[in-house]
């Protein structure tokens, strides 16, 4: 099964394209990086890919053939913007319940035991946690969800080094422990190494590389994926975060 299946799928701001012609297949069970600089398409997609917005050209499926948006999609997809949405003035415990009320399927035992564990107070508002336990909030009410396919756009983009890599070993023991396929767009590089199985580089609104990591490196001669991506990004792309 591919969790994301898109067919020439273009989406268009007046004049102007922010992603044209992707053709793209991301099978089940993998941590997959969509990796570009800013402007490159990556939101873009990602929001397509969760019912956000309607693309504009061509199509895209999610959780094998589902219209995003749709609600079996809806049911099977989690999603966490880059900003970490969260109503700031709510105390954690309300946005558990929140949560849980808007979606059909919610483990609040889960939730609650994993903020336990990361020395999140329920009674504290969500705005006065720190960035990281903000970002690991949003993932865990996610991930309460118990979704197919969890998707991130920049996760990690405004924490510091220690909180971007206890919230990546999050992501990578989710999909590890429980099966679930990941979705993730990023800049930066050195975050996505040690967790992206499948990649798919992107920039000027297009898809200029997708496949399997290992079979890439080895296609392209190259040792890591970071060498991959700013081998193909390196003339175009100077703000590309190594």
């Amino acid at each position: 099964m591919n969790v994301v299946e898109a067919s020439g799928l273009g989406k268009r701001y007046g004049r102007a394209w922010a992603l044209r012609d992707c053709t793209l297949e991301i099978p089940a069970g993998r941590v997959a990086a969509l990796v570009g600089p800013n402007g490159a398409g990556k939101t873009t997609l990602l929001n397509m890919t969760v019912g956000l917005s309607a693309p504009s050209a061509g199509a895209v499926t999610v959780l094998g053939g589902r219209r995003p948006g749709s609600p079996g999609a809806l049911d099977g997809i989690a999603f966490v913007a880059q900003d970490t949405p969260l109503y700031k003035n709510l105390r954690v415990a309300d946005m558990i319940y929140i949560t849980r009320s808007l979606n059909r399927r919610f483990d609040q035992r889960y939730a609650r035991t994993r903020l336990d564990e990361l020395g999140i107070p329920l009674k504290r508002k969500s705005g006065k946690l720190s960035g990281g336990q903000q970002a690991q909030l949003a993932l865990t009410l996610a991930l309460a969800r118990r979704p197919w396919l969890l998707v991130l756009d920049e996760p990690v983009a405004a924490l510091d080094p220690v909180a971007r890599h206890d919230f990546m070993a999050t992501v990578l023991a989710a999909a590890s422990a429980d099966g679930v396929s990941v979705l993730l767009s990023s800049h930066v590089l050195t975050e996505l190494e040690r967790v992206a199985r499948y990649l798919v580089l992107m920039s000027g609104g297009r898809v200029q590389l997708a496949g399997e990591v290992d079979d890439l490196l080895a296609a392209h001669g190259q040792a890591s994926l970071e060498e991959l991506a700013l081998h193909y990004l390196r003339e175009t792309t100077p703000e590309v975060t190594r």
